[in-house]
């Protein structure tokens, strides 16, 4: 998404590039500081955002995800600006993945001086009135609909927002996330809007493949998501279920810059729009070429839930596990209240000696950092772990990461 100071003078929505955002008498106000200096503050971010991209007004929006929220990625800087911070969110808001599990950073092998500033981290936004869920994957825990304007900024839990249940969200940096969920709004531009939201290419899937597992649609969005850059791609050739869904679209915004996709006859708006993308450039993409990202180097952890399983995920990875002892670390990671709900299913996975972690996970932990090479599922974890952990990656379906963990395959 350009700024329209760089685009031409009339975008395709019809904004003019050097208009002001129109603002309520009582969002004036809010500018103006007479509602104090955080909300001043934040309220600058959103018209100086609306600006760059020609917003006619803000919106109301529904939700809020701020990311930002590991010590691993904030660092002090961060820190010191959220705990000069002096408001409350107006909206529902959620916390993305912090850098360990809150109630066993000790298990982890979390420093205590990591743990200390983390739960600076945490105290700064908990005063904020931010609910600390602190997952990825905030959908599965509140009702988002078709249609809601929200303000989304983990890359994985936007492109599912958008694509999945066609709610309206641009990938918020976390400031421009924190600055909507204090004010209640958000600049109306890019995905907000109707007409900026048709495909911008199609990306057809050739061949056979092992369709069932999150980890081809992984793959697939690795690829996808290289391809693509920071067009809307419309998928053909694929009949992806829900967590299927989730695992394209993470691995999309992790290589490219993807926050919205369609697929034919499957996401809400590719059943609802009729889009001709006969004039639409082509990408084919093979099973051979997916296959080709599988390899089988020496992996010393196994890592799972990046984004956050799914009750359906650890089901199966229970079921995978049942009557195995894992013979190196396998880590799982999903939401807490996940977790909560899903009892039978975490105890026989923590029987093999696996172990189930929230708040957290594999990309913003330090945890990680320890391994040299680790095996994932996900397609988002194959393109961050090599940078956010400093490890070799290899990537495999969850039942061949079940079997390396569990030493019934080569590790």
């Amino acid at each position: 998404m350009q700024p329209c100071r760089l685009a031409a003078k009339q975008s395709s929505a019809g904004h003019p590039g050097s208009e002001p955002v129109h603002l309520l008498p009582e969002e004036e106000r809010v500018l103006a500081g007479e509602y104090g200096e955080t909300r001043q503050k934040m309220m600058e971010i959103l018209v100086a955002l609306g600006k760059v991209f020609c917003a006619d007004r803000l919106v109301p929006i529904r939700s809020a995800q701020v990311s930002g929220a590991s010590y691993k990625t904030i660092g002090e800087a961060g820190l010191e600006w959220l705990s000069g911070l002096d408001a409350r969110v107006s909206v529902p808001t959620v916390l993305n993945p912090v850098g360990m599990d809150r109630a066993a950073w000790r298990e982890m092998g979390i420093s205590s001086a990591f743990a200390r500033k983390q739960e600076e981290v945490i105290a700064a936004y908990s005063r904020l009135g931010i609910r600390l869920e602190c997952t990825c994957t905030p959908y599965y825990i509140y009702q988002t609909r078709f249609g809601d304007h929200i303000a989304w900024s983990e890359s994985s839990a936007v492109s599912y927002a958008n694509s999945v249940i066609g709610a309206r969200t641009n990938r918020e940096g976390g400031p421009g996330a924190l600055a909507s969920a204090i004010i209640g709004k958000t600049p109306e531009y890019g995905l907000h809007l109707v007409g900026e939201r048709r495909p911008q290419v199609h990306i057809s899937v050739e061949g056979e493949g092992p369709h069932e597992d999150i980890a081809f649609y992984g793959a697939l969005g690795y690829l996808a998501g290289k391809l693509a850059g920071n067009r809307i791609p419309f998928f053909s050739g694929i009949r992806p279920r829900r967590d299927r869904l989730k695992a394209l679209g993470a691995a999309m915004a992790a290589s490219g810059a993807v926050a919205l996709y369609h697929v034919d006859g499957i996401t809400p708006e590719a059943r609802i729009f009729s889009y001709d993308v006969t004039d639409l450039e082509n990408i084919p993409v093979t099973a051979r070429d997916i296959a080709a990202l599988w390899s089988d180097i020496t992996v010393d952890a196994v890592a799972l839930g990046c984004p956050h399983c799914s009750p359906e995920e650890l089901s199966v990875i229970a079921g995978l596990l049942s009557g195995k002892r894992v013979k190196i670390p396998l880590y799982v990671f999903s939401a807490r209240k996940v977790i909560e709900v899903s009892r039978d299913a975490v105890a026989s996975i923590e029987r093999s000696g696996a172990r189930v972690y929230a708040d957290t996970c594999m990309v913003v932990s330090p945890a990680m950092e320890q391994f040299g090479a680790i095996m994932v599922n996900s397609g988002k974890a194959f393109s961050y772990v090599p940078d956010m952990c400093g490890a070799a990656v290899r990537i495999g379906t969850t039942e061949e990461c079940i079997a390396v963990a569990t030493g019934s395959q080569g590790a």
